[in-house]
C-alpha cells in the first residue's frame, strides 16, 4: 500500500481500512494468511476484524478467504461528488465513444494521482491499466497532464520537483521536459500520452474547466499504436471537455 495512502494501525478503523486496502482489482479470493501479509498485522487481529467488516457487509466470506462485499459498491455510489460528477458526464462520454469506439475516460485529481471515474471500452478496447476507481500517477497520463497543467502552481512544484515514477521506458520523468508538455497543454487545450503509462498505448486527453479555468476533471481517448491516431481526436476530446464544463459551470451557478 502506497505511503500516502497508510492508515492509523493505532487504531481499530484504520487496522480495518488497511484490510480493506490490501485487496487488488485482479483478487478474487484472498486468504487470511496473505491478508495477514498484505497487512503485516497480527492474525488474530486480521481474523477477528476480517470476521466484524463480514457482519457489516464490507467482506464476504468465501472458500479458502474472503473478498469485498457488495456493501463496498453501495458505499462507493454514495460519493456524491464523483457520483454527481458521473451522471452530468455520461452523455457527453458515449458521444464521445459512438464517434471513436475507442476506450474513453473520465477522471479527476486527487493529490498526485488520477483516479478513474469512468472507462467506456467497447468490445476492442485497448489492454490499459486504467479501471473505474483505480489511480495512476499524474505526470504520466494524459488525463493527468491535462489536470496538472491547470492546476494550481504549488502542485505543479510538488510534482515537478518530487519524484517522477518511470512506469514504462518512454516514461516523462525529466522535469523540464514534462514542465514543457504542460505549457503545451495550457495553450493548445489538450494532452498527450505516448506509450507512458503502458506500452503500446497512446492518448489525447482535454481538461473540463469550471469558472477560472479551475480543473474540475479530464476526459480522455485512448488506443493502440497500432491503428490509433491522437492527432485524429483532437476536436472532439475538446469539444466534449468543453461541453461538460460549461454543464457543470451552468449548473453551479443555477444552484
Amino acid at each position: 500500500m502506497p505511503v500516502t495512502d497508510r492508515a492509523d494501525l493505532d487504531t481499530v478503523l484504520g487496522k480495518a481500512v488497511t484490510i480493506l486496502r490490501a485487496f487488488r482489482p485482479d483478487d478474487r479470493v484472498v486468504s487470511l494468511a496473505e491478508l495477514v501479509r498484505r497487512t503485516g498485522l497480527h492474525k488474530a487481529t486480521v481474523h477477528r476484524l476480517s470476521g466484524d467488516l463480514v457482519a457489516n457487509r464490507l467482506l464476504d466470506r468465501a472458500d479458502g478467504g474472503y473478498r469485498p462485499s457488495r456493501g463496498l459498491f453501495e458505499l462507493g455510489m454514495l460519493a456524491s461528488v464523483e457520483r454527481s460528477l458521473l451522471e452530468l458526464a455520461m452523455p457527453f462520454l458515449q458521444d464521445l465513444y459512438e464517434r471513436t469506439h475507442e476506450t474513453v475516460h473520465l477522471g479527476v485529481r486527487e493529490g498526485h494521482d488520477v483516479v478513474y471515474v469512468a472507462k467506456i471500452g467497447g468490445h476492442r478496447q485497448a489492454r490499459a491499466p486504467s479501471r473505474t476507481g483505480g489511480r495512476m500517477p499524474l505526470h504520466c497520463t494524459a488525463i493527468g497532464k491535462a489536470l496538472l497543467a491547470y492546476a494550481a502552481p504549488d502542485l505543479r512544484r510538488e510534482v515537478l520537483t518530487g519524484p517522477l515514477e518511470r512506469r514504462t521506458p518512454h516514461t516523462v520523468v525529466v522535469p523540464s521536459i514534462l514542465r514543457g508538455q504542460l505549457r503545451r497543454v495550457t495553450e493548445t487545450g489538450v494532452a498527450f500520452e505516448a506509450e507512458e503509462s503502458a506500452v503500446g498505448l497512446v492518448c489525447v486527453a482535454a481538461p473540463v474547466l469550471g469558472r477560472g479555468d479551475e480543473p474540475l476533471a479530464a476526459i480522455s481517448v485512448a488506443g493502440p499504436t497500432g491503428r490509433f491516431r491522437p492527432e485524429g481526436h483532437v476536436a472532439a476530446v475538446r469539444a466534449a471537455a468543453a461541453a461538460l464544463g460549461s454543464t457543470l459551470t451552468r449548473r453551479d451557478l443555477l444552484r
